[in-house]
């Protein structure tokens, strides 16, 4: 076959499958508003929706890592703590009417005590007549003791009476009683029963005169138990 007839053959068998391409290819081609919207146009955009539940709690996390241990503390100092019973009064009163006693040495009126503390004190109080007479200079000592001795914490409890010599214008016999009183605190006795009594004496380097305790009126001691201040 000659040269052109080979041409001419390649041609016609080459055309028929452009054509053929050409086809396919138009088919496969979409148009840009297909492909933004598909078949339809969009319309207008539509309102929010509504918000969703919340969700529910997450599962928990696994516990960390224990911490290290922190620094030694300082050493403390032990404390004990001491627990009172609140204070309640406590006291008791021994009345008598008309002692009428004239003795000038000797106990004239007793009274008993509970004590509930031993680190409490005794307030005690004698109050009634008492009398000193004599021709010259003479003194009495009326005084408190507890179970027998006289108070050392811190001193006695006492009151005196004295009376100086008299001279031709006073009347040293002059008889005169007067309510008077006998008071003070004593510290440092134990708790239970004490006997408190009041006393009457001398003073020390003077004669003793003619004592009266109590003449025709009421005589009393007032035991009274007191805190320790601090």
């Amino acid at each position: 076959m000659s040269p052109f007839g080979r041409l001419l053959l390649l041609v016609c068998l080459v055309l028929p499958l452009y054509a053929v391409e050409k086809v396919r290819n138009r088919g496969y081609r979409k148009d840009a508003e297909f492909d933004k919207y598909g078949s339809c146009l969009q319309g207008p955009a539509g309102n929010p929706g509504r918000e969703g539940n919340p969700g529910t709690n997450g599962i928990p996390g696994t516990p960390g890592i224990p911490g290290r241990d922190g620094m030694r503390g300082e050493k403390g100092e032990c404390v004990s703590e001491v627990f009172e019973e609140p204070w309640r009064p406590n006291y008791k009163q021994c009345a008598w009417n008309s002692l009428n006693y004239g003795i000038d040495l000797g106990k004239i009126a007793d009274c008993t005590f509970t004590k509930l503390r031993s680190d409490s004190a005794l307030r005690v109080l004698f109050i009634g007549s008492l009398r000193l007479k004599c021709k010259t200079a003479c003194c009495q000592r009326w005084y408190f003791t507890f179970n027998g001795a006289e108070c050392t914490g811190p001193l006695p409890v006492e009151s005196i009476i004295y009376l100086d010599q008299g001279s031709p214008e006073l009347n040293s016999t002059i008889n005169i009683h007067r309510t008077s009183s006998v008071e003070g605190l004593c510290e440092g006795m134990k708790s239970g029963l004490v006997d408190v009594a009041v006393w009457v004496g001398t003073c020390s380097d003077y004669p003793r005169g003619d004592a009266s305790t109590g003449w025709n009126s009421v005589s009393r001691i007032v035991i009274e138990e007191l805190p320790k201040s601090f």
